[in-house]
């Protein structure tokens, strides 16, 4: 075989992958149809590190959250990678929302997220002074990172275990060839094939075309697919919080959202809308709405000057009015077919669960799973 293992996508998880791979000793080829890596979901969000509290429990999104989130701390101090544990607060407005509050805190326990506080309002004003509230959840181990310079180091990483990446070349047909994949790929240089043992689909938004490109590949397990698209917003003026400010989840994300970057700007967002295609021209004209949605919690933005800055699409599995699913990862225990894991809809919690993903899928090629 030309390699051990092909990772199809440089995405955040693909990156994660072609790293716990090539650690293992594998031969590794990460296939990536742009011009480099993260150009698309991972390069896109709100670079959170979030706690798990949102997901159902031992759904793959709370179990790979959890572990992923001190996977994560642990890698960016190791190497060097930008990181901060800033904490956040969520957010009741009125007094209807307590009783989701506090289901949220209930769900966050279930999940092995055992350092949240309930704050009053007084307390929660005691930490951020420009909130308003009439209660808060305060969740110390959220975070920030720097999305870019986290993947450079994983393709680091990777690299200098021995894994190569081609970047420009996009994978049209996979068929078993006795124990080995074939891999037929389309570049700049044309058409090319490849034997390898392994083959992981981590190529997000194209997942689901990796997929029906593989030979005799069941087609009623390849999920429907769905774009969400997420604008985000920035803010003028000087920074008044030193935590993330959330309200309560909305259908289809959680809500328009106060963040900060590592150079300690503010943004607002992501708003959600269904959309049909990958166009990443943010939606502008939109400062009122944003202003509207975040009024709620932090009155003081009716001052500040709100400007349209860039806008992110995740890959969703299900639609408008449907619950949240969780992470497909879906290995021989699913479709059958041995050496082969396709990852579909794997949206936020993604950056902070992407370690944690890297060893389960490791674990299901090697057969532990």
């Amino acid at each position: 075989m030309d390699v051990d293992a092909v990772v199809i996508g440089a995405g955040i998880v693909g990156l994660a992958v072609a790293r716990q791979l090539a650690g293992q000793g594998r031969d590794v080829l990460v296939v990536e149809a742009e011009k480099t890596i993260g150009v698309h979901t991972s390069s896109r969000n709100s670079e959170v590190i979030h706690a798990g509290l949102y997901y159902p429990e031992h759904s793959l999104k709370a179990l790979t959250c959890v572990a992923g989130r001190d996977l994560l701390y642990a890698y960016c101090a190791e190497h060097g990678v930008p990181a901060r544990r800033l904490g956040k607060l969520i957010l009741a407005t009125e007094e209807n929302q307590l009783a989701r509050l506090g289901a949220l805190q209930t769900q966050g326990l279930k999940n092995g997220v055992t350092d949240l506080a309930w704050l009053t309002r007084d307390e929660a004003r005691t930490l951020e002074p420009e909130i308003e509230c009439v209660a808060a959840l305060h969740s110390p181990s959220t975070g920030i990172v720097d999305s870019a310079a986290l993947m450079l180091s994983l393709q680091g990483e990777a690299e200098s275990k021995g894994a190569q990446f081609v970047f420009r070349t996009r994978v049209s047909e996979i068929a078993r060839r006795g124990d080995a994949f074939e891999i037929t790929t389309k570049g700049a240089d044309g058409e090319a094939a490849l034997t390898c043992a392994m083959v992981v689909n981590c190529a997000g938004h194209g997942a689901h075309d990796v997929a029906r490109a593989i030979a005799d590949y069941p087609a009623d397990l390849i999920p429907l697919r769905f774009l969400a698209k997420g604008n985000y917003y920035s803010v003028s003026g000087r920074v008044p919080f030193s935590r993330l400010i959330y309200p309560l989840p909305v259908e289809g994300g959680i809500g328009v959202h106060v963040t900060l970057d590592l150079a300690g700007r503010i943004r607002l967002g992501p708003d959600v809308q269904w959309v049909d295609m990958l166009d990443y021209t943010p939606l502008e004209g939109q400062e009122e709405a944003f202003r509207d949605a975040v009024r709620l919690y932090w009155p003081g933005v009716a001052g500040r000057d709100i400007a349209c800055s860039y806008c992110g699409i995740r890959p969703k599995i299900i639609g408008p009015g449907a619950a949240n699913a969780d992470f497909r990862i879906d290995g021989p225990e699913t479709h059958g077919i041995a050496n082969l894991v396709n990852c579909f809809g794997v949206e936020s919690p993604g950056l902070t669960a992407s370690l944690a993903l890297a060893r389960l899928i490791s674990q299901k090629l090697s057969g532990v799973l």
